[in-house]
């Protein structure tokens, strides 16, 4: 295989591993932070982080722009802005930014204010994902969540008062003991607030967290698909795109971020549990870092692993990205980003498009409504080709 990773755009996430509280549905790699934080410690580890990747990678990563900055975790806004002030500078000196890079910090109405966000702001971060989850007081302490209602109505407010005009939110739906009508209200509030981007995802339990071993009531499957229809209606008809599975954006304004991973593009990942995904003339590598945060501090390399994906597997992985999106993907993206030609999987391609699954429409391959609601068992196709 043969790969023009020139031709393949290159973001950055850095992960922030600390939280206030962990919450019983989290299975992301986030820890109750104890005591003081030493910032200035971990954006140093995550700097010599970033420089261990640059020595290994070279010019695949500084001859490229750096088209969209991600900072997760964890509760990034824990950190205050001269962090990343200073973070910015030393990742400024190390990688070529586009002058059009969208940055984006996930914050907690629980730990951010209007002057915190102004400081956000003026370092150069233009982008919020805030995470609300929901408005119901009774739900967000079912939730273990830190805030109150009237806290995430004020986040919201915060971040246009301080210059964000692209800011996202976070809600669930299918909580523990949640009403349609419940769900509904909370969508309605969050739309009071004019976000430029929704994230409405149904809520899971997921292994390993606090939920898995105490399970919640939560709704009947026809309940939750009663929800997933009427939060979809009620969105449509404020305007927003539906082009995820669970994102929805006002025109123009989808996280571009987002896109690049669901199209298969390259990303740095820095700090503790961050993964990446770099192209090279002939290999396509996933990196990961350390994960548990004093062994990402103590160690002097951060990389936990680096393998690199191969034949059908990085087709799989392919598929399974950009058949989330509701435009699908460009051909001439498989073949670059995949190092396959089409014809290898033209068979299944005929197949899901003879079940109504799959439609080409020019150069473009998507997946239909029904193919949406069956993405599942058009992956485990992928899947199957992956395991021979």
């Amino acid at each position: 295989m043969q790969f023009d990773w020139q031709s393949i755009p290159l973001s950055l996430y850095i992960h922030v591993p600390w939280c206030e509280r962990k919450c019983p549905y989290c299975d992301f790699n986030s820890h109750q932070s104890k005591g003081v934080v030493d910032e200035h410690e971990y954006i140093q580890a995550v700097i010599n982080d970033l420089d261990r990747d640059i020595t290994d990678f070279g010019n695949i990563i500084t001859d490229r722009e750096i088209h969209t900055v991600f900072i997760g975790g964890g509760t990034p806004s824990l950190f205050t802005a001269e962090s990343y002030d200073f973070l910015f500078c030393e990742l400024r000196q190390r990688l070529n930014f586009n002058t059009k890079a969208e940055i984006t910090l996930e914050a907690n109405p629980g730990s951010s204010d209007a002057c915190k966000f102004k400081g956000f702001r003026e370092v150069g971060i233009n982008r919020l994902s805030i995470g609300v989850q929901s408005f119901n007081q009774q739900h967000l302490i079912a939730l273990g969540r830190i805030h109150s209602s009237n806290e995430a109505i004020a986040a919201a407010k915060f971040a246009t008062q301080a210059g964000f005009d692209n800011f996202n939110l976070d809600l669930m739906f299918g909580l523990p003991s949640q009403k349609l009508e419940q769900a509904l209200k909370d969508l309605r509030h969050a739309l009071e607030l004019r976000p430029t981007h929704l994230s409405c995802y149904q809520l899971t339990i997921e292994p390993n967290t606090l939920f898995h071993h105490r399970p919640p009531v939560t709704p009947s499957d026809e309940t939750l698909w009663d929800m997933q229809e009427a939060l979809q209606e009620e969105l449509a008809r404020a305007r927003y795109q539906h082009y995820e599975v669970s994102a929805y954006a006002q025109p123009h304004r989808q996280c571009q971020h987002n896109l690049n991973y669901w199209g298969f593009g390259d990303y740095l990942g820095i700090g503790a549990g961050a993964h990446g995904k770099i192209t090279t003339n002939k290999d396509v590598f996933r990196r990961w870092k350390i994960k548990h945060p004093a062994s990402y501090l103590s160690k002097a390399s951060k990389i936990g692993s680096t393998d690199k994906i191969k034949g059908a597997n990085i087709t799989f992985e392919f598929m399974l990205n950009a058949l989330r999106l509701n435009s699908g993907f460009e051909i001439n993206h498989f073949e670059q980003r995949s190092g396959q030609r089409l014809a290898q999987i033209k068979p299944l391609l005929d197949k899901h498009t003879e079940l109504g699954l799959l439609e080409q429409i020019s150069n473009r391959i998507r997946p239909t409504t029904f193919g949406h609601n069956m993405l599942n068992n058009m992956l485990e196709d992928y899947l199957q080709i992956a395991k021979a």
